[in-house]
């Protein structure tokens, strides 16, 4: 079944793991700082996925990949730190129910810079569903 799903499957799995990170991090926060609570969670997912990586026997490529390529995933690393970091703090400080939507404000943020940077085509109604779920965000989060 996993080796025949498409992007829309893979992507409405990453949404359900993201909810349960959501409500999961917000009850490992409560107790402990979130610098300390993001680098624990920063571990086992270094753990997690360097196991699947050997599990499937992809951990040699790391070899043959080029500067750029390396580049752009170690920037990409230090952003996902950043957010994390930030992430944590808020939910340690807010309502999971009011950071969540603001965190996915990445969405439409997403689409315009992927526009601006790799020239993804946006049309009215991607434009329409940006602005939608950019007010959505600001109306859960501050009603």
């Amino acid at each position: 079944m996993l080796k025949a799903m498409g992007w829309v499957g893979w992507a409405v799995l990453a949404a359900v793991f993201a909810a349960a990170t959501a409500l999961l991090s917000k009850l490992g926060v409560a107790h402990v700082d979130s610098n300390l609570a993001t680098a624990l969670r920063t571990s086992v997912v270094m753990v997690f996925t360097w196991a699947v990586a050997v599990t499937l026997g992809k951990h040699g490529e790391v070899r043959s990949l080029d500067r750029r390529t390396a580049a752009y995933l170690a920037l990409a690393g230090v952003a996902t730190g950043l957010s994390w970091l930030c992430y944590f703090k808020a939910l340690q400080l807010g309502p999971v129910s009011r950071v969540a939507p603001l965190d996915k404000l990445s969405v439409p943020l997403v689409m315009v810079l992927g526009w601006l940077a790799l020239g993804e085509k946006l049309d009215a109604m991607a434009i329409l569903g940006g602005l939608l779920i950019t007010a959505g965000a600001v109306v859960m989060s501050f009603s």
